[in-house]
């Protein structure tokens, strides 16, 4: 873990508070803003239509939020993001609008794309969200090392999870990139968090978080946000925002900043955890299969460390995955990731319902998998409450 995020996680977004003459983000509620320019109120307006980050008047908060605007530079320091970040009402919202700003850049430029090359796995709702056409757009899925080939005219984007839920798969983001050429790359960043994972250092385009998930990481706020390398992305992000209306709630953005400052302690003690987990898993004849990319040479190129979710495959099928999701105490039996407290979930029967079953099956998103998002509890009390889980 480079040390200097532990420093960045608290200080990002909070440079000017001292010049303001206060020590926490403050957090505006407004739903509009006084306008007694005309003059003024009209080029803001058209500043905002162009997909300009800020103006001289707000205007209106699906325009503009301080508090949201706060938080989204914050996260644009952690991703290394140049453009900027624009943030969405959940991760969903993020991806969705990911989606239809390539349609407003593709239309602009009077070249359609409306081809995705897609790497499985992917989250359960990203994957039915590219293959139910819903978008109106054409979806190649491809692995990894056959981008290059899957690329046609009007490929429009490149989408890749790394690590992938829920079985842990790793992608090389710099190779994908490069295989990539000229079309952008978007890396669903969630499990690693910027503490763990720049994707935007290997060559990506667009980074994607559901900021429900570590960056909010008390289970607490719904939240997603996209990083941009190139402005033209996020100016067409925030069209896109604007006229769907899919924004944060100052509030969320302000719990979100507030959780900021905790990431990298979160993170690392989250991670130290799934290690000591996952080699008490491993011994445990229970368990046929742990999924955990410690040993992963790539991983260990473009991470700073596995990250704190791991999955497991368990000895009798459906019933006995079902079993330890009904026994466990400490651990909660929920969907979701990232929070202080340690989930498991069953991802063939919830996160990944959705996704075809033959798709499933060939991923290895099995009856007996379940995903494992390791929380900050004492790591003995984890491997405790787990033990006799999976214990017939």
């Amino acid at each position: 873990m480079d040390p200097s995020y532990l420093t960045q996680s608290v200080h990002a977004g909070r440079e000017d508070l001292t010049d303001l003459g206060v020590h926490a983000p403050p957090l505006d509620y407004s739903s509009t803003y006084p306008i007694r320019d005309l003059e003024q109120g009209i080029a803001s307006i058209d500043a905002f239509i162009e997909g300009e980050p800020r103006a001289q008047n707000p205007i209106y908060s699906r325009l503009f939020n301080p508090t949201v605007d706060r938080w989204e530079r914050a996260v644009a320091q952690l991703e290394g993001a140049q453009a900027g970040c624009v943030a969405f009402s959940s991760g969903m919202a993020g991806s969705t609008a990911v989606l239809m700003a390539l349609r407003v850049l593709s239309a602009n430029d009077g070249a359609p794309r409306n081809h995705v090359v897609a790497v499985r796995p992917l989250y359960g709702g990203t994957d039915h969200l590219l293959a139910s056409g819903l978008m109106g757009l054409e979806v190649t899925w491809a692995e990894a090392d056959e981008i290059a080939k899957a690329i046609r005219k009007d490929t429009g984007l490149i989408w890749i999870e790394t690590p992938a839920n829920p079985t842990l798969h790793v992608v090389d983001i710099a190779a994908v990139s490069k295989a990539a050429a000229d079309v952008p790359v978007i890396v669903d960043n969630t499990f690693s968090t910027p503490i763990l994972q720049r994707p935007i250092e290997h060559g990506a385009a667009l980074v994607l978080h559901s900021a429900t998930k570590f960056l909010g990481g008390h289970g607490d706020v719904l939240a997603g946000v996209v990083a941009c390398k190139d402005e033209r992305w996020a100016a067409a992000l925030r069209q896109v925002r604007i006229v769907t209306g899919g924004v944060l709630h100052p509030q969320a953005a302000w719990l979100l900043h507030r959780s900021l400052q905790t990431l990298s302690l979160r993170v690392q003690q989250a991670q130290n955890n799934a290690k000591e987990l996952v080699a008490w898993l491993r011994s445990r004849e229970e368990v046929l299969k742990v999924f955990y990319p410690d040993d992963c040479q790539v991983a260990k190129r473009q991470m700073d460390g596995p990250g704190a979710l791991l999955a497991l495959e368990v000895k009798g099928g459906h019933e006995a995955a079902a079993r330890v999701m009904a026994k466990v105490k400490l651990c909660t039996p929920a969907v979701s990731l990232g929070s202080t407290d340690t989930l498991i979930q069953h991802p063939a029967g919830l996160t990944h319902r959705l996704v075809e079953e033959s798709a499933r099956e060939k991923l290895g998103i099995t009856e007996n998998l379940l995903r494992i998002s390791v929380g900050i509890e004492n790591p003995a009390d984890i491997i405790s409450d787990l033990e006799q889980a999976l214990t017939p």
